[in-house]
């Protein structure tokens, strides 16, 4: 069973029961530093804390059954809360398109100073919206920060030619940003189960950008961005997904946009030691490179064929240097398997159906969260659980590896079967000091979909204090179908 569902399987339900934040988020008189660094990356009100981004794709929009929404939670010195929030649906005064059953709004997330006004802005991915007579065809909305949150929005369009002849090309179904030229603008990919779409900053906020292209040589229904040779620009990767002839995913550095018809200028460099179908970048050793994680979730039982990941899914990392990644590495490669990892594979378990990048207990090494929401936790299917495996000087490592699971003590609830715990996980440090919190979605706990937030310590996250944040007490509401809050965040997550 997939975490998130395909086209053909859209059955879930979340949303706001207001347009708008039910508490007003704090402001601050001036953004602080630029949403553009690290350290702030989602910060949307400029008050100097990360923020919480937190999709509900099948939420009820009013009477609309499974329109979807997105919740924001602001940070503060004392981590998030259900009550000082932002809920953004299809129905906001401001945000483009009408809300429509099925539509998936949220079901891909990103953030990025788009207009280089100093405040993040939230990109939302819809890719089951119907657009222009065509079914699934798919869009992406911006909605705009400033000092009193996030208001107001536009659409991102698709390049020229964006899946001419074909319906259900999902556009959005993948988001990623980054600086690739050094100018302080991001750029912009989006997947899609078509061709890949990439932008150029500084976005207007009509929804312009600088420029556009489509990346026809290379499927792109996963995009991952960030800075693997230590230049301070980012590299783009694409990954293709499961094909026929290659159920493990193939990956793509991009080289920039076709420069003549045939398509071999600046043709992607395809990297063929690597898989993956969503991942990130984050420096797991230290060396001030940054490091391409990448998750493989489907395995035979799932892909009913021969040749996916290993039993259960896997993860794999391709570490950065001087010279970036190249198409000679061959990834370090993590599963259930693997001694030390917590846990057994098993067929289905789904381990890496999402994963995140992140340092918990501030060593100066990045964490690798791996969500494995099809793990039997006892007698209960589908239960889910997380696992974290630590940074350091040599690499990714197990040395005190550790699983979590809603039956680990000092987690909240109960562990049920169904839950998906895992389907969506994030690490980010939320009340800035200097430890990511740890978050685990389980989207499908209850009628509406939960959270799990962890403060991270110099030994970790931890359990003991940590506390659930569900979708109905953030703002949803749900219609004859469960409203998936939990099953995306501004990390990865494989959407099929």
């Amino acid at each position: 069973m997939r975490t998130v569902l395909t086209a053909g399987a859209l059955l879930a339900a979340v949303t706001a029961a207001a347009a708008g934040p039910l508490t007003p988020a704090a402001s601050a008189a001036a953004p602080y530093k630029g949403a553009n660094t690290a350290a702030v990356q989602d910060d949307f009100n400029g008050d100097g804390y990360r923020d919480l981004v937190v999709g509900a794709p099948y939420a009820a929009d009013g009477g609309v059954e499974a329109a979807g929404a997105v919740v924001v939670l602001y940070g503060s010195s004392s981590t998030v809360s259900a009550t000082r929030r932002t809920v953004i649906t299809q129905a906001t005064a401001g945000i483009p398109g009408d809300p429509e059953e099925y539509d998936g709004f949220g079901t891909a997330v990103a953030s990025a100073d788009l207009d280089r006004d100093g405040y993040a802005d939230l990109i939302v991915g819809t890719p089951y919206e119907g657009v222009g007579g065509k079914a699934s065809r798919g869009s992406v909305t911006v909605v705009w920060g400033g000092p009193n949150g996030l208001g107001g929005g536009t659409n991102i369009a698709p390049p020229a030619g964006l899946g001419d002849g074909m319906t259900y090309c999902r556009f959005g179904m993948s988001l990623a940003a980054g600086d690739m030229n050094g100018d302080g603008a991001p750029e912009l990919g989006v997947g899609s189960g078509c061709e890949a779409s990439a932008y150029t900053g500084p976005f207007t906020r009509t929804g312009g950008s600088a420029s556009r292209y489509l990346e026809w040589r290379a499927s792109g229904r996963g995009v991952v961005m960030g800075d693997v040779n230590g230049d301070g620009k980012a590299e783009r990767f694409w990954l293709s997904g499961p094909a026929d002839d290659d159920l493990r995913g193939t990956v793509y550095l991009d080289n920039g946009a076709p420069a003549d018809d045939t398509g071999s200028v600046n043709a992607p460099t395809e990297l063929p030691y690597a898989d993956g179908h969503a991942g990130q970048v984050g420096d797991v050793n230290g060396d001030g490179y940054g490091d391409l994680v990448t998750g493989i979730a489907e395995d035979d039982s799932l892909a009913n064929a021969t040749g996916a990941a290993h039993r259960g899914g896997e993860i794999q990392v391709l570490y950065g240097g001087p010279h970036g990644i190249t198409a000679g590495q061959h990834p370090q490669v993590f599963h259930q398997d693997t001694a030390g990892v917590p846990g057994v594979a098993e067929n289905g378990d789904e381990f890496g159906q999402s994963l995140s990048v992140g340092d918990v207990n501030g060593d100066g090494y990045a964490d690798v969260l791996v969500g494995s929401p099809g793990e039997a936790v006892g007698t209960h299917r589908l239960a889910g659980t997380a696992v974290l495996l630590r940074g350091s000087a040599s690499g990714l490592t197990t040395a005190k590896a550790a699983g979590y699971t809603q039956d680990t003590a000092g987690v909240p609830g109960a562990v049920e079967t169904g839950d998906q715990f895992g389907a969506a996980v994030h690490l980010a440090d939320l009340n800035r000091d200097g430890k990511a919190e740890t978050v685990v979605g389980a989207p499908t706990e209850n009628s509406d979909g939960c959270v799990w937030v962890a403060r991270g310590s110099a030994s970790g996250p931890v359990p003991s204090g940590s506390f659930d944040v569900c979708g109905k007490s953030a703002g949803i509401t749900v219609k004859n179908v469960k409203g998936y809050f939990g099953a995306a965040t501004t990390s990865a997550h494989v959407e099929m």
